[in-house]
C-alpha cells in the first residue's frame, strides 16, 4: 500500500525541455492548487530533506518570502565535489553577486522555499533561461520585485544518483545571461505579472 498516493503528484512531459521549464510547470501547478509554500530541490539526495523544515521556518515564521538553502553563506559547505567544480560554482556566485548587486552568496542554488505570493507575482512566462541561469534569474527577479530573500546554511553533498547536466552551453548561458539580467533591470523590464 502506498501511504502517499493521495499526496504525491507527478507531471510527466515528453522530451527534455530544460530545467527551468520543468520547474515553471511545477510552480504553475502548485500555484493553481493554492499551496502556501512551494519547495524546489534536487531528487538525487544532494539536498538533504532534513533541511526542508529549516527553509519552511525561514518563510513561515521568520518573515522570508524566499528561503535559499545556501552552500556559501557560512563558508563553503560542499561535500564530495571535485575542487574545480567547487571553485567554479563559488566564483560564479561571486561574479553574479558583483554584476547584479544582489546580496546573496549562493546565487545558483536550487534548494529553495517560496511563499506562493512570490510565484504569483513573478511573470513565469517571461522567465528567459532554461539551465542553471534559471536559478539566478528566479532569485534576482524576486529580489528586484521587493521580496525578502534570505539564505539558510545547508551542506550540499555531491549527487548519489545520476550525472551532472553541466555543459559549456549551460555555463555560457549563465555567464552572459547575468549581463542580460542586469540590462533588463536597468531598462525596467523586470516587472510583476499583470
Amino acid at each position: 500500500t502506498d501511504e502517499f498516493a493521495d499526496r504525491r503528484h507527478l507531471i510527466e512531459r515528453s522530451g527534455k525541455l530544460g530545467l527551468g521549464t520543468a520547474y515553471i510547470a511545477g510552480f504553475k501547478w502548485a500555484v493553481a492548487e493554492k499551496y502556501d509554500y512551494i519547495f524546489e530541490m534536487d531528487a538525487d539526495f544532494s539536498h538533504d530533506p532534513k533541511d526542508l523544515p529549516r527553509l519552511y521556518k525561514a518563510c513561515a515564521e521568520d518573515g522570508a518570502d524566499v528561503a535559499i538553502g545556501s552552500r556559501y553563506v557560512s563558508g563553503v559547505n560542499v561535500v564530495n565535489w571535485p575542487m574545480g567544480r567547487v571553485l567554479m560554482s563559488y566564483y560564479a556566485s561571486k561574479y553574479v553577486r558583483l554584476i547584479l548587486g544582489v546580496p546573496l552568496h549562493d546565487t545558483t542554488a536550487g534548494f529553495k522555499c517560496y511563499r506562493r505570493k512570490v510565484l504569483e507575482t513573478i511573470d513565469l512566462d517571461a522567465i528567459r533561461f532554461k539551465g542553471y541561469a534559471f536559478q539566478i534569474e528566479m532569485k534576482y527577479t524576486a529580489y528586484k520585485l521587493g521580496f525578502n530573500v534570505v539564505e539558510v546554511p545547508v551542506i550540499f553533498v555531491n549527487r548519489v544518483e545520476g550525472t551532472s547536466k553541466m555543459s559549456g552551453g549551460i555555463f555560457s548561458e549563465a555567464l552572459f545571461g547575468v549581463m542580460r539580467l542586469r540590462w533588463a533591470a536597468l531598462t525596467g523590464k523586470i516587472k510583476p505579472k499583470k
